[in-house]
């Protein structure tokens, strides 16, 4: 123990690292880390089966199979009122329990693996990055939420839609598996593309793009969009599509005027600082020589 104290106070005062001691903090932050998404993943596990009712928290496998239960189609009947899934092996239902408890357990966790990621990068980084890396994790946490609770909001349609194909002469029966399956795969589609404007903002901030470009990309943008909506969504249902779609659209055009905003503040600044008028072959003046 005074060995590390020791070393943690020269390490410290000069503010450098070695290799093996990036390699011991890198492998201190991944043991938390995963320990937070452990207990998340028990905290799944457990309520998968147990909901609150004074809280009126459902149990996680309700609120999971909500959407199914939503869609409007001939169902098979069950214990919950027509909407039960079907378990075709022994452990079918401890593969969905485990399945939907990991799921979750990233979610309840992501604070804590999330400040595992910053606490472990915020010393290569200025005091201006650190504040921009604890901004842009929140937003990514807020965004992909968003994201995830579009998609749980359009599965019912969804399921609608690619189940009434077969009209009344056709009664569904999902199998869990592939319907819990369908069900993660859109709700991660949908919580990773609405990081799209994050990127963009964060390519605008280190001026990779400016907002004139956004605006010129905007019509091939779009196009780009609907496609790749219609390539990532499983099932290819023209609801799920659209609404992926306009969304991302949407989200586009925030990122577009965020970045005209940056830019116009950008020039303000450059502005007051007496550089807009000077030409390309002309030196900026020396604060030193003017003090």
């Amino acid at each position: 123990m005074p060995l590390f104290r020791r070393k943690s106070a020269e390490r410290a005062a000069d503010g450098s690292m070695s290799l093996m001691e990036h390699l011991y903090e890198l492998r201190r932050r991944m043991f938390w880390a995963a320990l937070a998404i452990f207990l998340g993943v028990v905290v799944g596990f457990i309520w998968f089966n147990n909901g609150v009712p004074a809280w009126g928290i459902s149990s996680l496998g309700r609120l999971l199979i909500e959407p199914y239960c939503a869609a409007d189609v001939p169902k098979a009947y069950g214990s919950t009122g027509g909407c039960d899934l079907l378990a075709l092996g022994p452990f079918s239902g401890l593969q969905l329990q485990l399945k939907a408890a990991l799921m979750a357990g990233l979610v309840f966790s992501s604070p804590g693996w999330l400040y595992q990621i910053w606490a472990f990068v915020t010393p290569a980084l200025y005091s201006k990055e650190r504040k921009y890396a604890l901004t842009f994790v929140s937003a990514a946490v807020v965004l992909f939420s968003v994201g995830a609770v579009m998609a749980y909001l359009v599965i019912p349609q969804a399921l609608k839609v690619l189940l009434g194909f077969g009209g009344d002469a056709v009664i569904s029966a999902l199998e869990a598996d592939q319907y819990y399956s369908f069900l993660m795969t859109l709700l991660i589609v949908f919580g990773l593309s609405f990081e799209l404007p994050l990127f963009l903002i964060a390519l605008n901030l280190v001026g990779v793009i400016s907002g004139a470009q956004l605006a010129k990309w905007r019509r091939y943008a779009i196009f780009g969009l609907f496609v790749l909506a219609a390539l990532v969504v499983p099932g290819n249902d023209p609801i799920t599509m659209l609404a992926l779609a306009l969304s991302l659209t949407l989200l586009y055009e925030v990122s577009l005027q965020f970045a005209k905003f940056s830019d116009k503040r950008k020039r303000r600044k450059v502005g007051s600082g007496g550089f807009e008028g000077l030409g390309d072959d002309e030196a900026s003046p020396d604060p030193v020589a003017e003090e």
